[in-house]
């Protein structure tokens, strides 16, 4: 019955980073340049530094041992002098100085917020970093965006009183599992603070068009891995798939499926097994949405090659096909990666008319295909790894 439903597939269907909060070296102040920060602020924190502190109060001695705080305490104690910029997205760089007597280390907790005017960010991992007295460290501190209309430019930043509890699983969490990426975090955190639809963050254009967004969403879009990866964060912490919006759209699994680097996340999240995954493409390109089936040719041809080598042609041949099936078909051979594809393609070209549109795909696919082998026979480690024949068989 297996190899039946590869049969019926080759007849076409006629159808319409850790946390950075790593210390640069130490410099003094007078050989302090910063990219981000202007040389007046470290000017003015080595003057900061310098100060002589407040006399001790009456009962209170001046300690000089090595002393550990967070941030906002060694701010607020006069202990620390700072300075912040951010790009409101995923950097927030600080010049930190030492104002007392003794080494100080000084812990930034994830969930501490910064803010810029209108701009809002979180740090996502917590760190810390020691201090001796009297020396400006440069710091980098890992953050996220906690508005989708955060200004993605540098500018400076103050530390904010505000929380949002509703993050605190999602940084426990990312404290916990370092290989979570900065960009998969960013996605966790606007589906947590905003719940923004896939056409507000996807890099691959939406197959019905582009939702209308309130606001320019362009520096928070994210590759597709990001995307299942950030899903799959939600779920572990215990979000319900379907109370995020970007999981509602249909093509967002489709494009997963497709990407080679993508697809193991995938499987994983959609809970495709290597024993169901050729229905799954069987049933994608049979009776899937309108508007991505034909997505599915060219995830039979990157994972299926033997199957498509025989299937696609007879598609692309098809005259009552469907034009965006059959110029799927066309492009989706040279998918294939495979050598056997160049004759058939330029047999198309042929067939179909050079001249015509359907003709030129096959032709610009053949050279394409074409210069793609020629670099991996230079580069053999590049080549992407695809499904052989004899899983293909078992079907």
């Amino acid at each position: 019955m297996r190899s039946i439903a590869i049969c019926a597939l080759l007849t076409p269907v006629i159808a319409g980073g850790g946390l950075a909060l790593w210390p640069q070296a130490a410099t003094p102040a007078s050989t302090m340049p910063s990219p981000s920060i202007s040389q007046a602020a470290v000017v003015a924190l080595t003057a900061a530094a310098t100060m002589q502190p407040e006399p001790a109060k009456p009962g209170k001695a001046t300690t000089t041992q090595p002393q550990n705080m967070d941030l906002h305490t060694a701010l607020e104690r006069g202990q620390l002098a700072a300075e912040f910029r951010g790009n409101g997205r995923d950097a927030l760089r600080a010049i930190l100085v030492n104002r007392t007597a003794a080494s100080l280390t000084v812990r930034v907790p994830s969930g501490q917020m910064f803010e810029s005017g209108s701009n809002l960010v979180v740090v996502l991992r917590s760190g810390e970093v020691e201090l001796m007295p009297g020396k400006p460290v440069e710091v980098t501190i890992q953050t996220a965006a906690t508005r989708s209309a955060n200004k993605f430019a540098d500018r400076a930043y103050t530390l904010s009183y505000g929380t949002l509890p509703r993050l605190d699983a999602l940084l426990s969490y990312a404290q916990e599992h370092a290989e979570v990426t900065t960009p998969a975090l960013q996605t966790a955190v606007l589906a947590l603070t905003e719940n923004l639809p896939l056409s507000a963050i996807s890099k691959f254009n939406a197959a019905g068009g582009d939702l209308p967004t309130r606001f320019d969403t362009n520096a928070f879009r994210v590759e597709t891995s990001d995307i299942i990866h950030a899903l799959l964060t939600l779920r572990a912490i215990g979000v319900r798939d379907g109370d995020v919006a970007m999981n509602i759209d249909p093509q967002l699994k489709i494009e997963s499926m497709i990407e080679p680097l993508t697809r193991p996340a995938a499987m994983r999240y959609y809970g495709i097994t290597p024993t169901t995954e050729w229905d799954y493409w069987k049933s994608e390109l049979l009776s899937g949405d309108q508007s991505t089936r034909h997505y599915a040719l060219y995830g039979i041809a990157r994972f299926y090659p033997d199957i498509a080598l025989e299937m696609l042609p007879k598609w692309a041949r098809e005259t009552k096909m469907a034009t965006v099936f059959r110029m799927s078909a066309i492009q989706a051979l040279a998918d294939t990666q495979r050598p056997e594809a160049l004759p058939l393609l330029e047999k198309l070209a042929d067939e179909l008319g050079r001249e015509t549109e359907l003709g030129r795909t096959a032709s610009t696919s053949a050279k394409s295909l074409n210069g793609n082998l020629a670099k991996l026979s230079v580069n053999r480690t590049a080549t992407v790894s695809f499904r052989s024949s004899g899983t293909a068989s078992q079907f």
